[in-house]
């Protein structure tokens, strides 16, 4: 499953690789997903973007019946442009159920480091039975009117953040016109397939080319039918039902994880 663009830089590529190997070996657990997050993965990277690698682990079965658990997640140090941590399976398919966005983007990244593909289509298919879309729309609101309280009411707003404000309304608008689907990771998919005002897509498009050619300080401000389509998404998110959790999800989260660990614990 490994898929590596062309324009990633080979030595951190090679760095990204120890350093996951290094964790399967230390921490004695099964890595069957490992993938970029963050802008290069949701295809708005800038020169100066960091490389944020994510992955999910599978501990061995002892590891899971102790009575001194180990954490469920993995981190290693921030190193230069260098992000690496993950998740246990088991973290994963919790907030799946509670409709917590993050695992469900990590599963659909196209920028793949290392992974078995029938343990990501297991995953995958869980989440689209089992996520619980309303949740899962108010997780991308949230997530967007905080990025927008910490753009504060200055001249202008970040570039980077512009484009945290931007990403979850188009996804909002995304799951309205597929309201029986979890949504895409790539920004320009979710701008195709969402179908914004021309003149939206135009200045988006134009905002991409910009962003690729410039670091992330950057600050401009934000256009108003930017800003219009953005306010349009979330009052609309803000007005629907918030959803519950179905505790059928959960038995099928348990089954799920014993598959797992039937397929994946290491030995």
């Amino acid at each position: 499953m490994r898929s590596i663009p062309d324009d990633f830089d080979a030595a951190t590529v090679a760095v990204i690789d120890a350093r996951l190997e290094a964790i399967v070996r230390d921490d004695h657990v099964a890595m069957p997903l490992a993938i970029e997050s963050g802008s290069r993965a949701w295809g708005f990277a800038s020169p100066d973007s960091d490389y944020d690698c994510r992955f999910l682990f599978v501990r061995r079965r002892q590891d899971y019946l102790t009575l001194w658990p180990k954490r469920d997640v993995i981190e290693t140090p921030l190193d230069g442009l260098l992000d690496v941590n993950g998740w246990d399976v088991a973290k994963a398919l919790r907030l799946i159920v509670k409709g917590n966005a993050v695992a469900i983007e990590w599963l659909r990244s196209p920028i793949v480091y290392r992974g078995d593909r029938a343990f990501r289509d297991a995953l995958l298919a869980f989440a689209d039975a089992h996520a619980p879309l309303p949740l899962v729309r108010r997780h991308y609101l949230h997530l967007g009117l905080q990025q927008w309280k910490r753009a504060g009411d200055g001249d202008g707003i970040a570039i980077k953040r512009l484009f945290y404000i931007l990403r979850p309304a188009a996804v909002l608008r995304w799951m309205r016109y597929h309201p029986t689907a979890t949504p895409p990771m790539h920004f320009p998919t979710l701008i195709t397939e969402c179908a914004p005002p021309a003149k939206v897509r135009t200045i988006i498009a134009d905002m991409i080319a910009r962003k690729a050619e410039t670091r992330e300080l950057g600050l401009a401000p934000m256009p108003a039918e930017i800003e219009a389509f953005v306010e349009a998404e979330y009052a609309i998110a803000e007005a629907e039902p918030k959803g519950v959790t179905d505790p059928r999800s959960q038995a099928a989260a348990d089954t799920t994880f014993y598959e797992m660990l039937e397929h994946f614990a290491p030995p």
